[in-house]
């Protein structure tokens, strides 16, 4: 990537001279990502239907919980939606069905990148030993689909959100840090690294400061791709009935419950599913735009 430092002019007298180089080199890189039309407009949708969903449950027009129509009641009479499956307001929950989907999925895609750029930095940097080990745990866990592994210990330990995310986001986790390995691992070949590490700069500190700057560009493109895997893996599983439990209002849990009665009454499937797309849609603008940006940062490089 041309955001990369290739080479800086190194101040002897300066331990922090590469590493502040670095920074200012990556960092036109970063705005100019963060300037696409399609990243923004990914931002855009992401922030409304988060706003939405956590705005949502105070705007509910009835108990989202109560019973207050006779089965699939056809919209009308104070229900704008109808009613589903046990005559409860549609709209009601829609506005509050996509609070736990809001924090849940951004904590994990972010937990994800996180924990994946510290592995795949860490890996690229030390090399050796600790890569081999590194990976093959990552390969280990990379052999369990995401869903599949968070519903492996949901199963057993219950339907806690907090452990959603923390087995969504361990799911994630390998294919972040491979992309962020390979990113990272040309960085060992640069002036400003190799002068780090001569003059004895800290590892933490030429992590901080020399990587994790030059690797923010893929770092990105991740963010946006796994905020939409797992707004998809907290859906699908609430659908199966191992997410948010009835009564509580729930997007994916909507569509279950409301699926048998599809063709009476649309609305309770198709209103939680809108809002799923949308959310996931700006994950995916957010991604693509990234790795746009980047592939004509380097076509230009």
């Amino acid at each position: 990537m041309s955001e990369t430092v290739d080479a800086v002019d190194l101040n002897l007298s300066d331990p922090e001279g590469p590493a502040r180089a670095a920074r200012a080199r990556n960092r036109p890189g970063a705005l100019r990502i963060l300037r696409s039309g399609q990243v923004r407009l990914g931002c855009t949708l992401v922030l409304l239907t988060m706003a939405f969903a956590l705005v949502g449950p105070l705007l509910t027009p009835n108990d989202p919980a109560k019973s207050i129509a006779l089965p699939y009641a056809p919209p009308g009479d104070g229900l704008p939606l109808g009613a589903d499956q046990l005559g409860r307001d549609v709209l009601s929950r829609v506005l509050a069905g996509g609070f736990h989907l809001a924090w849940m999925a951004p904590a994990a895609a972010i937990a994800a990148v996180a924990l994946g750029a510290l592995v795949g930095i860490a890996a690229a940097f030390y090399g050796g030993f600790a890569d081999t080990v590194l990976m093959r745990v990552m390969d280990v866990l990379l052999a369990f689909p995401a869903l599949l592994f968070t519903l492996l210990f949901v199963s057993v330990i219950g339907p806690k959100p907090w452990l959603l995310v923390v087995l969504t986001a361990i799911g994630m986790t390998p294919g972040v840090a491979r992309v962020i390995r390979g990113a990272a691992r040309p960085l060992n070949d640069r002036e400003y690294v190799m002068w780090s590490r001569t003059v004895g700069i800290p590892d933490r500190t030429i992590l901080l400061r020399c990587f994790l700057p030059n690797v923010s560009s893929p770092l990105l493109v991740e963010l946006g791709m796994r905020l939409m895997w797992s707004i998809g893996i907290l859906a699908a599983i609430s659908f199966l009935g191992y997410g948010i439990q009835p009564p509580a209002a729930d997007w994916g849990l909507m569509i279950s419950e409301n699926r048998t009665g599809l063709s009476n009454m649309p609305w309770a499937v198709l209103a939680p599913v809108a809002c799923i797309v949308l959310f996931t849609i700006g994950g995916n603008l957010i991604a693509e735009g990234a790795a746009r940006v980047i592939a004509r940062t380097e076509g230009r490089g």
